[in-house]
């Protein structure tokens, strides 16, 4: 059940919600809240104090990122809003029915995100496979110009926005976000250096915020029911609502809009009805293919980040990935190492040349050819790639499912070298 009252029943069987039925249900009362006086300064306060938390995966605090944003009359007049619409982590397809069931929920987010930082021109960094989205979103935003939603001197206030959807040629490591600042300005994808950060020299050096579409569309909720309100939706420690997903051989895979602190249980036997017929759970991926698995016994635990840090994982997009006792776990790591590896820009050693060859053993390990030694090779790449090893978070992240497979799953990789091939395909 969905408690946000702006984002409706996202059933994907119907219409995107028209500019009508969005503000039917209380949709831009923020113009109408700017219209009245109401100060960016305010706006950025309220977000701090509602402890949104980023929707994409590291789970920063929205209202901080946004206050490193230079202020004053000696900072840079222009200042950019960017949109991560790109979703290409594995099993993660959230944002996706946010865009295609509810447009005008982002558009509505990105107009207070810019009023409180006071950028002028946002972007929309759509995937390029999501047409669907990309139609809707258009859509939208012609929707809200002809409104006077967007534009010059928007509602009288003398704020001016103008929205811009970007489709990129797709590529993952634009989940960083300076890489996607550099595909934006047309370079290649690669992660800049930081400090300086974004926020003070981002798009094209001037200062930039980039959030996920789904951490945006939190904040019309925000300004319109207020704090407490939002407090009130959670059952833990972390504030408001977040969608969860699960694929995988569930009896019902999908996604749902759930408050932060519900048991991992009743996401997973509830809304997902367990597993199919005849299987068992082994483990999961809790935030997509770049967290590290998580057992039966963690199925207690509540989807709040801290809890899930607590245990060695991450929240991160909250789209679960399920593996069932029926599915080869060597196989299906190696899946995502050859994602990996692909998706790897080549900028820094570890990452460019770690992990082709970590996607190598694996397939040696499939068809037979592994040895006892590729075992500890895997385990050394896992400390060669980890956190602070690469210039950003792709490697890292590619060894979280490696390190903890390597260890939940060990009996699994010793019989591909023992018996000479998968066991799961006997």
């Amino acid at each position: 059940m969905v408690t946000n009252p702006l984002t409706k029943n996202i059933d994907m069987s119907r219409a995107p919600f028209s500019l009508t039925e969005y503000e039917a249900a209380d949709g831009y009362q923020s113009i109408k809240n700017i219209a009245a006086g109401l100060n960016p300064g305010d706006v950025m306060q309220q977000v701090k104090d509602s402890g949104l938390k980023g929707r994409g995966g590291a789970g920063f605090p929205t209202g901080l990122k946004w206050s490193f944003v230079p202020q004053g009359e000696n900072s840079a007049k222009q200042k950019y809003l960017v949109v991560n619409a790109d979703e290409m982590e594995p099993g993660t397809f959230k944002d996706r029915l946010l865009m295609e069931g509810d447009p005008h929920l982002l558009i509505e987010g990105m107009i207070i995100a810019a009023y409180a930082i006071g950028a002028s021109v946002g972007y929309i960094f759509l995937r390029g496979e999501y047409k669907v989205a990309e139609k809707a979103l258009q859509k939208a935003i012609n929707e809200a110009k002809e409104r006077g939603f967007l534009g010059t001197n928007i509602a009288g206030t003398g704020f001016d926005l103008n929205i811009i959807l970007h489709t990129s040629a797709g590529r993952y490591i634009c989940g960083e976000e300076t890489a996607l600042l550099n595909a934006l300005e047309g370079k290649r994808a690669n992660p800049r250096a930081k400090p300086p950060f974004p926020q003070v020299s981002g798009l094209w050096g001037k200062p930039t915020i980039v959030n996920n579409v789904e951490t945006i569309c939190n904040l019309p909720g925000i300004m319109r029911y207020g704090i407490d309100w939002y407090h009130g939706l959670t059952k833990g420690k972390d504030h408001g609502t977040k969608l969860f997903g699960v694929s995988g051989r569930v009896k019902n895979p999908g996604c749902w809009e759930m408050p932060l602190g519900t048991p991992i249980r009743e996401l997973l036997e509830g809304k997902a009805g367990g597993m199919q017929d005849g299987l068992s759970l082994r483990g999961f991926l809790p935030g997509g293919g770049s967290t590290d698995f998580m057992l039966p016994e963690h199925l207690d635990l509540l989807l709040d980040y801290d809890e899930i840090a607590k245990v060695g994982s991450r929240l991160a997009t909250g789209t679960m990935i399920v593996l069932d006792d029926q599915t080869c776990p060597v196989g299906m790591i190696g899946n995502l190492m050859t994602f990996f590896s692909h998706e790897s820009c080549g900028f820094c050693t570890p990452c460019r040349d770690g992990l082709p060859w970590v996607d190598a053993i694996f397939k040696e390990l499939e068809s037979g050819a592994g040895k006892e030694k590729d075992l500890q090779i895997l385990h050394d790449h896992v400390d060669y790639m980890g956190p602070g090893k690469t210039f950003c978070a792709l490697a890292p992240g590619a060894t979280a499912p490696l390190g903890s497979g390597l260890k939940y799953f060990a009996d699994d990789f010793k019989r591909h070298i023992d018996e000479r091939c998968c066991p799961y395909n006997h």
